[in-house]
């Protein structure tokens, strides 16, 4: 069931990976927001209370026969409507505009003129740097729009419906990239929209603690040892108390000293019910001979799922499995509410299988991490805990590229040991998002002593990000990047050369499978 606006923002989702990232930005402004299906009718927004509309980006062209589009209405001009990249492309289409294929598509930083710096593009400056991913765009608008913006390659960079609260742009203000984005989507939302502030963390936390009450039964928790499940073990916890049970399940695929920080943090001193699990040996046996990191995935989740059904038919009965899912996870996983494409399955949402027995609870899945981050404060959970670098549910299996040995998890664990270790002596660790090293096939030959040997190369990857959605790789100090590589290589044995990161997501993904 979709929630009341109550006088906030409606993003329609096309099925972009950046959809809910629009509702993320528009919260972040203390103006509440949801996702809805994009064919969502407009009647339906105004009896949700919807002050504002944005159509978000998304994979599909729409020219295309079958491609998803909007409720023709909503362009009439009856509600403050902001079209994002193929949202601005339905919406020049709807007013007789032509859309088609590019002569050089745009994909990463552009910079663009502004051309009416009123409204929309007020106190945004003359020119802004921004993010574009596109390989369709208008190739003429109608006489009722007019230009906002243009770059290099796109003329019509941004417009607006003349004598209407209707505004398109190619690119995505959303994104962190976008220089000033989130000040131009103030001013669609407060500014164009004039909505009241209605949204705080707080608020979150109140309105989730009063649902989660209401479950009947007993709850069966996943734990880590991260943020994202110690924080839904301390809401439900909040919420239900002695109905909550936590498992934390030894894959043998954790990082060094998971199981003692947990019963630390949750256990000692939050008084949370939690019980671990071994099963590292059947995790490993069940890997061995698997390189393709989607089979590695589902093997993981499929054994998290089978783990979690033999604690509960032994300690049962219980009637949900809460994790704590966010919605990088779930978009990435192609799980939105538009047509997405899946980019990699995580292990606790496409990777669970079907006919789960316990039904599942997922109360952070539409939360990005830095919101996670703050309710976890709210929540009393240690500093140590709350600023804890992400840690993929599939853990180390997807940081071994190739088939999983337990000599290349050693090194994947230990280096990603020491990684951590120097950021944290170089007072780098709160300052960047994630910090990691992985192991893939290579085979490099590196000299020892007096002696040429053969072994391993690791790659670090240090990344700055914001939510996950967008990252950009960390300039990390020569002398830092020495202090790593010269501990790795003396330290980790079987490691004889050591390889930096500098790829950004998007194009690639911050976990390297």
């Amino acid at each position: 069931m979709e929630p009341d606006l109550a006088g906030g923002v409606a993003v329609l989702d096309f099925g972009g990976q950046y959809a809910h990232l629009i509702c993320r930005r528009i919260r972040a402004l203390g103006i509440y927001s949801a996702l809805f299906p994009h064919d969502t009718t407009l009647s339906e927004l105004k009896e949700k209370g919807a002050a504002g509309v944005v159509l978000s980006g998304g994979p599909a062209s729409v020219y295309s026969e079958g491609a998803p589009s909007a409720d023709p209405s909503i362009f009439n001009g009856d509600i403050p409507t902001l079209g994002i990249c193929y949202g601005y492309q339905l919406m020049v289409r709807a007013h007789g505009g032509e859309v088609g294929k590019v002569d050089r598509r745009e994909y990463g930083r552009a910079r663009i003129q502004v051309v009416d710096g009123e409204g929309l593009f007020s106190g945004l400056g003359e020119s802004l740097v921004c993010w574009m991913s596109h390989s369709d765009s208008a190739k003429s608008i109608p006489p009722t729009m007019r230009v906002l913006a243009s770059s290099a390659n796109s003329p019509f960079a941004a417009v607006r419906v003349s004598g209407s609260p209707q505004y398109g742009v190619q690119f995505h203000p959303e994104v962190s990239h976008t220089e000033r984005g989130q000040a131009l989507l103030s001013n669609f939302v407060l500014g164009i929209c004039k909505t009241q502030k209605n949204w705080s963390m707080a608020g979150f936390l109140q309105r989730s603690v009063d649902s989660l009450s209401k479950i009947e039964g007993r709850v069966l928790c996943a734990v880590s040892g991260g943020v994202d499940s110690s924080v839904t073990a301390a809401l439900l916890n909040r919420a239900i108390g002695d109905r909550l049970q936590c498992v934390f399940i030894d894959t043998g695929l954790l990082r060094a000293g998971e199981a003692t920080l947990v019963r630390r943090h949750l256990g000692e001193e939050l008084g949370v019910r939690i019980h671990v699990v071994d099963a590292s040996e059947i995790f490993l046996k069940s890997l061995v001979g698997v390189a393709d990191p989607e089979a590695k995935r589902k093997i993981v989740g499929k054994l998290f799922a089978d783990s979690f059904e033999e604690f509960a038919r032994a300690e049962g009965p219980f009637t949900h499995l809460a994790q704590g899912t966010l919605y990088p996870d779930v978009i990435e996983s192609g799980r939105s509410l538009g047509p997405a494409s899946v980019i990699k399955t995580h292990h606790n949402v496409g990777g669970l299988p079907e006919g789960l027995s316990l039904r599942v609870v997922e109360p952070l899945r539409d939360l990005y991490k830095d919101e996670v981050r703050e309710l976890g404060r709210l929540l009393g959970l240690p500093r140590a805990t709350v600023e804890r670098h992400p840690f993929p549910g599939p853990g180390l299996a997807v940081r071994v590229v190739g088939e999983v040995t337990k000599d290349k998890l050693r090194m994947a664990r230990e280096a990603s040991g020491i990684v951590e270790e120097v950021l944290v002596e170089e007072g780098l660790y709160g300052s960047v998002w994630q910090a990691f090293a992985y192991v893939g096939e290579d085979q490099v030959t590196g000299v020892l002593g007096d002696e040429r040997k053969t072994g391993h190369q690791v790659t670090v990857k240090v990344v700055e990000s914001v939510d996950a959605m967008t990252a950009d790789w960390a300039r990390l100090d020569p002398r830092i990047l020495e202090r790593i590589s010269s501990r790795i290589t003396n330290e980790v044995g079987g490691v004889v050369a050591v390889a930096y990161a500098i790829s950004s997501k998007p194009p690639a993904t911050i976990e390297p499978q």
